[in-house]
């Protein structure tokens, strides 16, 4: 029987701060009653997530719909993990939080006016870390932590 799982839950602290080692993530919405996923660069303002958009349906449907996902990972040939947060968003839209933001680390992904700035309020945050291998034996019972 093996010892160790190869899926283990991180703890609160080390998902946060996995989640701040990341450059992109994948914001996770519905879009005319359709699910939707954007990848947006963004980066952490305490325990917040922010990124910028445009003008255009992604701003308006978090305007009409607030609760989202929002997801980064990374991997390698033998290990990976992935972070998963839940909560909701909302563009910055106080003047002096707005200066505030605005002086942070935050640039376009791509050469494109993005004048919105968004933040996610994280709800709950859960996060996993994978050791990657050939499939077991179907009579090997692995759970997760």
């Amino acid at each position: 029987m093996p010892t160790q799982s190869p899926v283990t839950r991180l703890d609160e602290d080390e998902a946060w701060q996995l989640l701040g080692s990341a450059q992109v993530g994948r914001l996770a919405t519905v879009i005319e009653r359709q699910p939707d996923i954007f990848p947006v660069n963004f980066v952490l303002d305490g325990q917040t997530v922010v990124f910028r958009t445009a003008e255009g349906s992604k701003l308006l449907q978090l305007i009409v719909n607030a609760g989202v996902a929002f997801e980064v990972d990374q991997w390698d040939a033998g290990t990976g993990w992935s972070v998963v947060v839940k909560g909701h968003a909302e563009e910055v839209s106080d003047s002096d939080e707005l200066a505030r933001v605005e002086r942070l680390p935050l640039q376009p992904w791509v050469p494109t006016v993005k004048t919105h700035f968004i933040r996610i309020t994280v709800e709950q945050i859960d996060g996993r870390r994978f050791m990657f291998g050939d499939e077991p034996e179907r009579d090997l019972d692995y759970t997760t932590e």
